[in-house]
């Protein structure tokens, strides 16, 4: 698996998965429009350029296919936090590309932009996300209540996060861990 910049050219692959109810299931937004898409996508590339930059989008190649995205938000330069979010195309889900973005995208956070804690959340519901987090070394915290209304109600939160102490390049992940 390999992260690349998020370019406008991409929007056809991220939306072979946005536009899919069950690649979104737990998610506010989708599935999406064709338009909707794109426009998530020239906002994710446009974030390229922005001084100081904030929010770093890939894209996700495994087997010669675009088949998922991570994103790395800088939420306090001061504090040195960040968070990471992801998404796999349902036909690539179980084979260690959602662990693998999620290692590639902590790996940028500390080893390229010195982060000190990084962490991420999911919808309770979702726990193949929740043992996705633990894979990467990441501990739970707890649980938010409705903190994202989404198509079915309100969502809860849980709540991951590692520090860059507890934080190894190489923890041994595996295809289809």
């Amino acid at each position: 698996m390999t992260l690349r910049e998020l370019t406008l050219s991409d929007w056809q692959a991220v939306h072979s998965w946005a536009g899919l109810e069950e690649a979104c299931r737990y998610q506010p937004w989708g599935p999406n429009t064709a338009d909707q898409t794109r426009a998530f996508v020239q906002t994710a590339v446009e974030a390229w350029s922005h001084a100081p930059q904030q929010r770093f989008a890939y894209i996700a190649r495994f087997e010669d296919e675009l088949v998922g995205m991570g994103e790395l938000h800088l939420r306090s330069r001061r504090h040195r936090q960040g968070e990471i979010a992801y998404v796999v195309h349902p036909k690539a889900w179980g084979r260690g590309v959602g662990t693998a973005i999620g290692q590639e995208l902590l790996s940028r956070g500390f080893g390229e932009l010195g982060l000190h804690r990084i962490y991420a959340t999911c919808d309770p519901r979702n726990v193949a996300s929740s043992r996705l987090l633990g894979k990467l070394g990441m501990t739970y915290e707890g649980r938010q209540r409705h903190t994202t209304l989404i198509r079915d109600g309100w969502r809860d939160s849980e709540t991951f996060s590692i520090l860059e102490s507890e934080w190894r390049p190489n923890p041994g992940v595996v295809d289809g861990s």
